[in-house]
C-alpha cells in the first residue's frame, strides 16, 4: 500500500510536509495528488517542507523539480524549504540540481517568498502605485 503525504491548505498556499524518506511510489502519488489539489483549490503557491528527509537522491530531486514544473503550468509557484546542510552539500557534490525550484531555509521564509504570489493582480498594481507615489 502506498503511503499518502498530507497536503494542507493555508490561504492560497498548499503546504506539503514530508516527514519521512519517500518510496518511489509515494513520491509519484504525491505528485499526482498535488496537481489535483492545485487544480481543485486554485492554489497560487506550493510550499514543500523537506526538513524530515535524511537524504535526497536523484529520483527525489527530479520529483521535486517535476512538481515545480507541474505547479508552474497550473499557475502556482513552488518553494522547497527545510533542506538540511548535509543534504545540500551532497546534492552539490553529486551534481544534482533542483533546476527551476526556489528554496528557502524554513517555512516562515518560504511563505515570505510566496507572499507576492498570494496577492491578486489588483493588489500588486495598487501596492506598486502606492510605492510610486511615495
Amino acid at each position: 500500500m502506498t503511503d499518502v503525504v498530507p497536503i494542507l491548505k493555508i490561504g492560497s498556499t498548499l503546504l506539503v510536509s514530508i516527514q519521512t524518506d519517500l518510496q518511489d511510489d509515494t513520491a509519484l502519488r504525491l505528485q499526482e495528488d498535488l496537481a489535483e489539489q492545485i487544480t481543485r483549490t486554485g492554489a497560487r503557491g506550493v510550499l514543500i517542507d523537506i526538513s524530515g528527509l535524511e537524504i535526497v537522491d536523484s529520483f527525489i530531486g527530479r520529483m521535486l523539480a517535476s512538481i515545480a514544473g507541474i505547479s508552474r503550468v497550473l499557475d502556482a509557484a513552488t518553494v522547497v524549504v527545510g533542506m538540511r546542510p548535509a543534504v545540500a552539500i551532497t546534492m552539490v557534490e553529486l551534481g544534482l540540481s533542483l533546476g527551476g525550484v526556489r528554496t528557502a531555509l524554513d517555512v516562515e521564509r518560504g511563505l515570505r517568498v510566496l507572499a507576492p504570489v498570494e496577492q491578486s493582480p489588483e493588489e500588486v498594481l495598487l501596492a506598486a502605485a502606492q510605492r510610486a507615489g511615495e
